[in-house]
Order: C-alpha cells, then structure tokens, then sequence
C-alpha cells in the first residue's frame, strides 16, 4: 500500500538529494509515495531474476542489471522517479566505463516487477505503461503466487507465460531464454 506524505512537488533531481529518512518512496507526479516494505520472498525473487539475468551477461557482454528499487525517471514536468526490482540496460543506452553519477540519462529496455501479494492490478497495469512510456521495451511482472509472468510492451498485446513455457527476450537480450518455472525455484 502507498501514502502520499506531502504535496509540495519536487524534480527528480531535488527527490534524489533528499536525506535518507529510512522508508521506501517513490516520486509519483512530483509527490514522495512511502511504500510498505514488501514480504521476504519478495526479495528473494527479485534476487533469483536478477541472478539469471546476470549469468546470461556473464557469457553475453551486452549490457548490465540493476534494481533494487534503483531510481527510474519515467516522467517529467511534474516528474516521477519509479524503483523497478530489476532492470537491465544495454551498453547502447548506458555505455561502458564508468557509471554515471545520480538517476541514469536513459530508460532500461527491461524492468521486472515481483508482486507482492497486496499489490493492486490497476496499480501494477498503470506503473507498467508508464515504463513504457517512458522508453522501457519490455516489462515483466513475476507473479510469485501464481508461478505466472506477465509481459507487457508498447508494440504487442500482452501475454501471460507459466510452467514449463519459455521466457526470453530476443529484440532485448539475444539467446536469453528459461522455462518460467525456474525462475520460482
């Protein structure tokens, strides 16, 4: 569940220079939304995805993950900073070398989102288009309880994938692919 703790309107840049004050937020339409802390097999399956994720690049230098709630800026003016649980950039968007410093200049082409079991369906859908609006190829929500995934794009209906069904990502990470069930181990 998320609460709106104010209604002054902050940028990005000024959300990201506040001081730690301890609780997860986001910046939502220039407005800071605490979150509750989500349960610990939330973590867990974000940490299993970005581990898969991360042995494909391994062999497949092509780009890095991130996440951890890392900051996003999907919208300007007024402006929202999202924390996706996984996100992978290509070297095309955030180049090799050294990292750029604050929120990146560039949107990831992958986010994964794990629901946490009081996430909300129209909270999920809208956070889901604004990634894509905001440049993000493809997005991924990984639905533990169900052992399901749901992905979205800007140029193809969505579609539902479980089981023994294969997961990849061919415009986005060539040759990546696992059957969903693994990715619940």
């Amino acid at each position: 569940m998320a609460t709106v703790l104010d209604t002054t309107l902050l940028t990005a840049d000024e959300f990201l220079h506040l001081p730690d004050g301890g609780a997860a937020t986001e910046l939502v339409r220039g407005r800071i939304v605490e979150m509750n802390r989500p349960y610990t097999s939330h973590g867990y399956f974000m940490m299993r995805i970005a581990f898969v994720l991360q042995q494909y690049l391994q062999e497949h230098d092509i780009g890095r993950v991130g996440g951890g709630d890392a900051g996003v800026v999907t919208e300007r003016d007024p402006d929202s900073v999202r924390g996706p649980d996984v996100a992978f950039y290509s070297y095309e968007r955030i180049p090799r070398g050294p990292l750029p410093n604050g929120y990146w200049p560039d949107s990831p082409e992958l986010v994964v989102e794990v629901k946490s079991s009081d996430d909300r369906w129209k909270d999920i859908f809208a956070k889901a288009a604004e990634y894509l609006s905001a440049g993000v190829l493809t997005v991924v929500v990984a639905d533990p309880l169900t052992q399901r995934v749901h992905l979205f794009s800007a140029d193809r209906e969505a579609t539902s994938l479980n089981g023994d069904e294969e997961l990849s990502f061919p415009d986005i990470l060539p040759g990546f692919s696992i059957s969903v069930k693994r990715l619940f181990e």
